[in-house]
């Protein structure tokens, strides 16, 4: 290796080097702006308890039973003094947001950046901004007495998913997970059922935590049933639990 060969590796490296230093710089500053999102949205979020978190498409129109369904249930729901907690953006989101604002209860919506899709609805009488889906689906999950899960796509399985899995892994309290119809959600029911399960990858616990229904009606006494002999309000060992989510 001559001189010359040498000075060029070495060059290289000090680049590579430089360029290391300012993302580990941007890095660290990104820290502080998921801090940011955390902190605001447990200050914003405390006081809007006992919430039901409403998930389902952005890509539906008002004109579908799909939002009609969600904007009823998240009206009886805030009737019956459940703050309604959407994604805040279009579709069944902002469904649940307008008949949560048409009820009693607070209406929040949890926007995300994005490059193409979300745009805030206008039906939210709370409305926080993130730019990262973790520290967003922590306040979804964080206050929340029961889940209900409308038709929807990647977006809404991530979201079930990821309540699934925290449930099944002890790191939130067992609240309802209710599915809105029946005729939607079936196939990955079977799947569920005759895959999953067969294989031993979940147990029939886990599976049997998942409600099906068909009406807003049904959700609601889904729900009521659900804490009729227990307090809607989290025992102090699950608040430790929420805690370490």
């Amino acid at each position: 290796m001559n001189k010359k060969q040498y000075e060029d590796i070495l060059e290289k490296s000090q680049q590579m080097d430089r360029r290391v230093d300012t993302e580990l710089n941007r890095e660290s500053w990104r820290v502080f702006k998921i801090m940011s999102e955390f902190v605001e949205g447990f200050e914003q979020l405390c006081h809007i308890k006992p919430a039901v978190s409403i998930f389902g498409s952005a890509r539906l129109t008002e004109d579908s039973p799909h939002y009609k369904d969600a904007q009823q249930v998240a009206r009886m729901l805030s009737d019956a003094g459940f703050s309604i907690i959407s994604g805040g953006g279009p579709g069944i989101m902002e469904a649940a947001n307008r008949g949560g604002k048409e009820g009693k209860s607070v209406s929040v919506g949890l926007n995300i950046e994005l490059p193409k899709e979300q745009t805030p609805n206008k039906y939210q009488d709370l409305s926080l901004n993130f730019s990262h889906f973790f520290t967003r689906k922590v306040m979804f999950v964080k206050y929340a007495a029961a889940y209900v899960v409308c038709p929807g796509g990647f977006g809404t399985l991530d979201e079930l998913a990821e309540m699934l899995t925290l449930m099944q892994t002890g790191k939130t309290p067992r609240i309802p997970v209710i599915l809105m119809n029946a005729e939607f959600w079936q196939p990955l029911l079977d799947w569920f059922k005759n895959t999953l399960l067969a294989e031993d990858m979940i147990r029939e616990k886990e599976l049997n935590a998942l409600k099906v229904v068909d009406t807003p009606e049904q959700v609601m006494d889904e729900i009521l049933m659900f804490y009729k002999d227990r307090d809607i309000r989290p025992t102090h060992e699950e608040m430790d639990k929420l805690l370490h989510l």
